[in-house]
């Protein structure tokens, strides 16, 4: 598929998706920070792993990254009425947003747990072989401490998702030897050796790595 091909379809694709209200408030708030935000295709990524993984019984997931509000509503449409969703980000003002952006698209403040901390301060606080989906938007320095706290987090059948971890492809460029790059690096081999994990890497966004346990 060519740029101009799959540029099409990504538009095609926006173009013909309904965006609810709160999720273009929180795509808006999003700029107004600054923030880096999933596209379409990638959010309707995010609510089919937690709409797949959910079961009846209990169904989790952990965003850590700043645009809570955005990630979150795609996750949270996939786990439906089932399961809970845990936001981690140090900056409280991001996490007053999310929470009032989640009020207003219905959802029970039991629904969502807000955790204002460094991720990696907190991460190995969180129940083990608990989650269904953890998503992950960290800088790359922080990538392959962020695998390792968060791959026991997941349950069986369970799915972490490393957004913008392949820095637009720049990993394949050896004579590239930043600090950014050589982490990310180490960080897409590490997941590679991890023990009963798939590995699938998807052109959305800088590059997509999710990590299934299988």
């Amino acid at each position: 598929m060519t740029d101009t091909a799959f540029d099409a379809l990504r538009s095609y694709i926006e173009s013909t998706t309904e965006t609810p209200e709160a999720l273009a408030e929180a795509r808006h708030d999003a700029a107004e920070f600054g923030l880096t935000v999933p596209d379409e295709v990638t959010g309707q990524l995010l609510t089919t792993l937690a709409a797949s993984t959910a079961t009846e019984k209990s169904a989790g997931a952990v965003a850590v990254t700043p645009a809570a509000s955005v990630v979150g509503l795609y996750i949270l449409r996939g786990l439906g009425g089932r399961g809970a969703l845990t936001c981690i980000d140090p900056e409280a003002e991001h996490q007053k947003q999310a929470r009032s952006i989640f009020r207003a698209a219905g959802y029970s403040p039991s629904r969502v747990r807000f955790l204002p901390s460094r991720p990696l301060d907190v991460m190995g606080r969180l129940a083990t072989n608990a989650y269904q989906l953890v998503y992950a938007e960290v800088p790359p320095m922080e990538l392959s401490a962020t695998i390792t706290a968060a791959w026991p987090l997941l349950a069986k059948g369970g799915t972490l998702v490393l957004a913008d971890a392949l820095l637009d492809g720049t990993l394949a460029d050896e004579s590239r030897r930043d600090r950014d790059t050589a982490a990310a690096r180490e960080a897409d081999q590490q997941v590679h050796e991890l023990e009963d994990a798939v590995v699938t890497r998807l052109p959305l966004g800088a590059g997509l790595t999710l990590v299934t346990k299988i």
